[in-house]
């Protein structure tokens, strides 16, 4: 398609990166917001011309249809959930400087805040389907409860509840999130206690009740179940850097805005790491190993 085609299509076009940045914070995979923003527009110009012309704000109306889309598929992902195997993370996305390098596309880029930082996603992903969007539509992209209602299907009272509920849920599984320049300190040294497989080191970066959870969705080689403990943390994770070998490469990175870890083999991306970390130490790992979510990083 290009500008110009049909009265409108630039404006039209001009709603992708926005909706992008709406399915992929409700939804937490790139790939499906990707696919929620394809039916969005194929039910845009599946409409008439007249029909079209009557929609007084097209945007909001992609915005609507793209939110009752991401709805009715959170409703369906905790049943194809129960047959992944081992957990199930949030998709990472990298730096606007990798992303940048691979060439693609500012439209399909996801703006990086605090909203979807890994430990935020996780939270929001234990949500109710009706939380998730009431609080995202509500809290990050201001929507009014009114439009909120309509489009979740309930009351503006039941909504505030329902977004009210999602903050509590929120400051009570998040820690305060330091500096970003902080947090790069504690993952480079972790990155090098890592390498040097120090597990005393590792041990005393690790918060004691700290937790390392991966995803290789049955497609790559992890742990099925999180580790929980600094210590049997640091000793997993020595034993993985053992195994590794010089074969593989950790670099540090941005994941979802904040400081991350990307292993590397034969230059290609293997696993991503994110980082919750509270003060001076982690206390979550996320390691993301399932190929089909690190197609991000693979690009060119």
């Amino acid at each position: 398609m290009t500008t110009g085609a049909e009265p409108g299509l630039s404006a039209i076009m001009s709603e992708r990166r926005r909706l992008i940045n709406l399915a992929y914070r409700l939804l937490g995979s790139l790939a499906d917001a990707e696919d929620v923003v394809q039916e969005t527009y194929a039910r845009w110009y599946a409409m008439t011309a007249q029909e079209q012309q009557a929609i007084e704000s097209p945007g909001a109306w992609l915005m609507t249809v793209a939110s009752r889309i991401c709805l009715n598929l959170l409703g369906s992902a905790r049943a194809r959930r129960e047959t992944y195997v081992g957990d199930w993370i949030p998709e990472p996305l990298p730096g606007p400087t990798e992303w940048d390098a691979g060439g693609v596309d500012p439209a399909e880029q996801v703006t990086l805040d605090e909203s979807v930082t890994m430990a935020f996603l996780v939270v929001l992903d234990a949500m109710t389907p009706a939380e998730r969007v009431a609080f995202v539509l509500h809290d990050v992209f201001r929507y009014p409860f009114g439009e909120v209602a309509e489009i979740v299907g309930r009351t503006p009272a039941a909504c505030r509840q329902l977004a009210s509920s999602a903050r509590r849920r929120i400051r009570t599984e998040r820690s305060p999130a330091g500096p970003s320049a902080a947090q790069a300190g504690v993952v480079r040294q972790f990155k090098a206690a890592w390498e040097a497989k120090d597990i005393a080191a590792l041990v005393g970066l690790l918060d004691p009740d700290a937790t390392a959870t991966a995803d290789g969705g049955g497609l790559a080689v992890t742990h099925l179940h999180p580790i929980v403990g600094g210590e049997r943390i640091a000793r997993a994770y020595a034993e993985i850097a053992r195994v590794a070998g010089e074969r593989t490469t950790f670099l540090e990175c941005t994941v979802n805005g904040l400081p991350g870890l990307s292993a590397w083999q034969d230059g290609v991306v293997t696993t991503v790491f994110a980082f919750e970390i509270a003060g001076t130490r982690i206390r979550r790992i996320w390691a993301v190993r399932n190929p089909e979510k690190l197609r991000p990083w693979r690009i060119g």
